[in-house]
């Protein structure tokens, strides 16, 4: 489904350069900021207190969190179960017992809603979080591996390394924004990095697809040509895609609350890189590792006749 088609070939590998140098200081800087200003983990990966508690009545999420933020109190509010309960996640405080710290929690509660009641009170420990970091960095180590192996199955070795290359550069990007910004890294914060990672190979796969199609099709024409070919020929389809998609997230980021602020900001993210990487950033690395008309076409099997009839004087 096409809204719209371009005539005119678009001549991106002529710029290829210019985008790689742009991608190399913006992986740099990222790089950077994660190195000197780290990441801010939230309560899941830092440890700390976990408090439940019930209304009579529906809930006021966000009053909640302003009451704790003006005691002094970093904390995730969330609704849990239903509209009454609520959930509440507290960074761990060295000066005070998760029992100290539930008690000043439900005075400044009960300060805004006499009827708050304390449902339950858990700790959770930094080595819980250290094996969440852990796990996290292993869910992004196997699902890389993965991408490559499937691009190598699938076209050939230089587009799975390209893909990946690309992708990885999407989430230290994201990373370096977390970093810099010092936004807070949760759970639906790394469900997001994962799924952006899916996303990006998503739109890798279409724009390889078409370049593998267009080297059979464009028989005479010079590798970034076929290239150039490819991309523009998808850009319709990039642009329907991409912008359903980015609709859908935007209407989180702006209507879906703190509770999935930051997991839209990171999907956001993700996805405007996401469309640069697959199509600037892979696609020129495909071409400089050397990617041929030849490893798509095999050259046709001469016949026993065909043979002897060649050795004839």
């Amino acid at each position: 489904m096409e809204f719209f088609k371009i005539r005119r070939t678009i001549p991106f590998m002529r710029y290829a350069l210019v985008f790689n140098v742009i991608s190399v200081v913006t992986f740099v800087l990222a790089v950077f900021f994660l190195a000197t200003r780290g990441l801010n983990f939230s309560v899941e990966f830092t440890g700390g207190t976990l408090l439940e508690v019930s209304y009579r009545q529906s809930a006021d999420v966000d009053g909640v969190r302003r009451a704790l933020e003006t005691a002094g109190y970093k904390a995730e509010v969330q609704n849990f179960g239903s509209s009454r309960d609520v959930l509440i996640r507290l960074q761990a405080d060295a000066g005070a017992t998760s029992a100290q710290l539930s008690e000043r929690v439900q005075q400044v509660l009960r300060a805004q809603d006499p009827s708050v009641e304390l449902r339950r009170v858990e700790f959770v420990g930094p080595q819980v979080g250290e094996e969440l970091a852990e796990y996290g960095a292993l869910a992004l180590l196997v699902t890389a591996v993965g991408i490559v192996l499937y691009l190598w199955l699938r076209f050939e070795w230089r587009f799975g390394l390209s893909a990946i290359v690309a992708n990885l550069h999407d989430v230290v990007i994201i990373l370096g924004f977390f970093a810099y910004f010092q936004w807070e890294f949760s759970l639906p914060v790394l469900a997001a990095v994962l799924a952006v990672l899916g996303y990006s190979v998503n739109e890798s796969v279409v724009v390889f697809d078409r370049v593998r199609e267009t080297f059979r099709k464009l028989r005479r024409a010079s590798v970034p040509e076929v290239i150039d070919t490819a991309i523009t020929g998808t850009i319709s389809r990039t642009i329907i895609t991409h912008g359903s998609t980015q609709a859908m997230v935007t209407t989180m980021l702006i209507f879906g609350g703190p509770a999935l602020h930051y997991f839209a900001l990171a999907l956001t993210i993700g996805i405007l890189f996401g469309i640069y990487s697959s199509v600037l950033v892979a696609s020129p690395l495909v071409m400089w590792l050397g990617v041929d008309r030849a490893q798509f076409i095999k050259a046709p099997k001469k016949t026993g006749r065909e043979e002897n009839d060649g050795a004839v004087v």
